[in-house]
């Protein structure tokens, strides 16, 4: 039986990278993880006493299929505290992770062969479910003096139909400013471009505050998602915001494709906004991991490095020692123990010479890590002087 040619996409480096690091310690090794965006932190405490106490109250069954109104309500607060937003819980689609999520907005936003734009370098699945949607996806190279975000006249003659921005970004973890988000959402606005705008890692910040494409638009859709901010990967819950006039549209494609998602992990989500002071302290994880990575890489060697505004990433150029990151990080694996992520999973045009680095697991890890990276780097290039 012969598969679709629209099922044919890219495999998602990082998780190959991740099978290979769980294959090495399968065999004894111990791996520093420094490949996926996975936070090591467990759901907050009032996430999993939420779903305890909701498991020995009654069945966990279906719901509607845009989510407990509860959680609805519950991510319209959320507004409010962290944008001053008023958001109608109506307009809240609460998804199986973010993941459902594209699937859903690519599905009610576009046609077969449409030109959806995104930032390159940026998160691989975005290419890939356009793809299998049978929609064509148009990487923008951006550049380091944009901070490797588009910009509104990297969008003349692309004829798009949609554009996705991620901010911060992954995996650069730079942000827009509220001027440049403007811009963009102006310029889409004006060539008739619908917008979406990924919003995953808000929460995870260093240098000011994400400002949501809702401050400044109402005709926009936005992502995000539990896994980051609130620690929860493994229970793929997460939302979207969409104008109100495409509720129902959005509604009706996730009472077929999902049903909904999982009645669980909605019962945690719940449970899981209530815990700012956990999560916040997760957050003091990150910012002394960042400083340790932004400290202690160059040392070892990893000199130019992408700004890191946001989420849990450190982007670095490596084109002075290769040109192909898939084979460099896959010896970093092999000879130091410590698991990367090529930069070819973001950027296949120029991610032969970058890596990515997440620090998102403990600080302990993170030193650990860094002192693995220095002595492979000392040992692999001993002629190379540092900073050079």
């Amino acid at each position: 039986m012969q598969v679709s040619r629209r099922s044919q996409v890219d495999p998602f480096i990082v998780m190959d990278v991740m099978e290979a690091a769980a294959k090495a310690e399968a065999s004894g090794r111990h791996i520093i993880h420094m490949e996926v965006g996975q936070p090591s932190t467990p759901a907050p405490v009032g996430a999993r006493a939420a779903l305890a106490s909701a498991m020995e109250e009654g069945a966990l069954g279906y719901t509607v299929a845009l989510g407990l109104p509860e959680l609805r309500r519950g991510i319209a607060d959320l507004y409010q505290r962290w944008y001053g937003l008023t958001i109608s819980p109506e307009r809240i689609v609460v998804t199986a992770g973010s993941s459902a999520a594209f699937l859903l907005a690519f599905t009610a936003l576009f046609d077969a062969k449409d030109r959806v734009g995104l930032g390159l370098p940026g998160y691989p699945s975005y290419r890939q479910i356009l793809r299998a949607l049978s929609l064509q996806d148009v990487g923008i190279e951006t550049a380091a003096a944009h901070r490797f975000q588009p910009v509104p006249s990297d969008l003349e003659g692309q004829n798009l139909d949609g554009l996705i921005v991620a901010s911060p970004a992954n995996p650069s973890g730079t942000m827009l400013s509220r001027d440049a988000l403007a811009d963009l959402i102006q310029a889409c606005d004006a060539n008739g471009t619908k917008f979406i705008s990924d919003e995953i890692y808000h929460g995870i910040q260093y240098e000011g505050r994400a400002i949501s494409a809702l401050e400044i638009s109402d005709d926009v859709y936005v992502i995000n998602s539990f896994s980051k901010y609130f620690s929860m990967t493994g229970w793929r819950i997460g939302w979207m915001v969409v104008p109100e006039d495409h509720v129902r549209t959005v509604e009706r494609l996730a009472q077929n494709m999902f049903i909904c998602a999982p009645h669980a992990a909605q019962v945690a989500a719940l449970g899981a906004l209530s815990c700012e002071e956990e999560t916040e302290a997760n957050l003091e994880v990150y910012k002394a991991n960042r400083a340790l990575m932004l400290e202690e890489l160059p040392k070892a060697g990893f000199t130019r490095i992408a700004p890191p505004d946001g989420a849990f990433y450190i982007y670095a150029d490596v084109s002075e020692y290769t040109d192909d990151s898939l084979a460099f990080a896959s010896e970093i694996l092999d000879d130091a123990g410590v698991a990367v992520t090529p930069g070819l999973d973001f950027d296949a045009g120029r991610g032969g010479q970058w890596l990515r680095f997440s620090y998102a697991r403990s600080t302990a890890d993170m030193a650990e890590g860094i002192k693995r990276l220095a002595a492979y780097m000392a040992k692999r290039f001993p002629d190379h002087e540092v900073g050079a």
